[in-house]
């Protein structure tokens, strides 16, 4: 069975890419993905705070507005201290990384203010990554902070990364913007390679008992694939960015219900660290046994096939939906 994809101008022999996590950080594993049959690998994350402390745009991103309820924040924890890093050893890992595999390498830079640290996208480059993936990881609680603001931030830091590399360049996404298509062609048309749909934003618990924060890191489920799902349908054939679904990617049907809504790969991380990276395997032979079954001969002849792209009105054909699923569950009701 043919399953190669293209992704990021890169050919690749399947679908199934490791999303960035801290399985990415030992090269052994990593050597582990690509037996399995992982077709690429997303490094670990370079942090925008472990490069540049003294970043006065960044504190402005993280801190602002944060006067406006102080007796609030006083139940909360202070921010931790960083302490700037020497990125050398993650470049190293990329130089490893590049030398000991034979699927293509991607670095991930994530950060939420445009300033010096992005000269290291240049420096991953340099040390022989294939592609950059950049993970903007912010989440505005400032009421001061306008939806514009907000959407500068990404197109600024992009440009700024894509005038330093001559590397792909994929952007992972937030799934909060208020026009989510308007966006995704904004970042297509100042010349993303790349558009990963969506990030995950952590959601840390409340410890009553001693008025803490507590951090509360939980594992994506399949349920979650409905929400990046149902956005690369309505976006397939609309960008020229290859569009790449992570976050609840667990299954051979998860990963062929991505492709067939038009995703080019689909990331997995949760998967990998609950069950074993042994599972990209399982999953391969699965998805080639489904596509044999069904009388594909190649696994392009299902990308796209379920997407919204020949649909004259998918904002109707979106509420229909809509109307037609609560029709039904009120109906078990009678």
């Amino acid at each position: 069975m043919d399953l190669t994809t293209n992704y990021l101008g890169l050919e690749l022999k399947n679908p199934i890419v490791p999303s960035s996590s801290p399985l990415t950080r030992s090269l052994a594993r990593l050597r582990e993905m690509e037996e399995a049959g992982a077709s690429a690998v997303v490094l670990y994350s370079l942090f925008e705070e472990e490069i540049n402390m003294e970043s006065h745009v960044l504190d402005k991103y993280l801190t602002e507005g944060t006067e406006s309820f102080a007796e609030a924040l006083s139940y909360f924890p202070e921010a931790p201290t960083y302490r700037a890093v020497d990125p050398s050893s993650y470049l190293w890992h990329i130089e490893r990384a590049k030398r000991a595999l034979g699927i293509p390498v991607i670095g991930s830079l994530n950060g939420v203010s445009t300033g010096g640290w992005i000269s290291y996208a240049k420096s991953i480059e340099n040390a022989g990554a294939d592609g950059l993936e950049l993970n903007i990881y912010y989440l505005p609680t400032s009421p001061d902070i306008s939806s514009a603001e907000v959407e500068q931030i990404y197109l600024d830091i992009l440009a700024d990364v894509k005038r330093s590399v001559s590397i792909p360049v994929a952007l992972k996404l937030s799934p909060y913007f208020s026009a989510t298509a308007n966006m995704v062609r904004r970042l297509d048309e100042a010349g993303a390679d790349g558009l990963v749909l969506f990030n995950r934003f952590y959601q840390p618990d409340l410890d009553l008992e001693n008025l803490d924060v507590t951090p509360n890191l939980q594992l994506s489920s399949s349920t979650e694939l409905r929400l990046p799902l149902r956005w690369i349908a309505i976006l397939y054939g609309r960008v020229e960015a290859d569009l790449a679904l992570t976050t609840g990617v667990h299954t051979s049907n998860d990963v062929l219900k991505g492709v067939a809504a038009g995703a080019a790969v689909t990331m997995m991380a949760s998967e990998l660290l609950q069950n074993g990276i042994g599972r990209i395997s399982t999953i391969l032979a699965e998805m080639t046994a489904w596509l044999t079954e069904h009388e594909y001969s190649a696994l392009s002849e299902l990308q796209g096939s379920l997407s919204q792209v020949n649909c004259g009105a998918p904002a109707a054909f979106e509420r229909a939906n809509y109307i037609r699923v609560v029709g039904s569950y009120e109906a078990n009701l009678i």
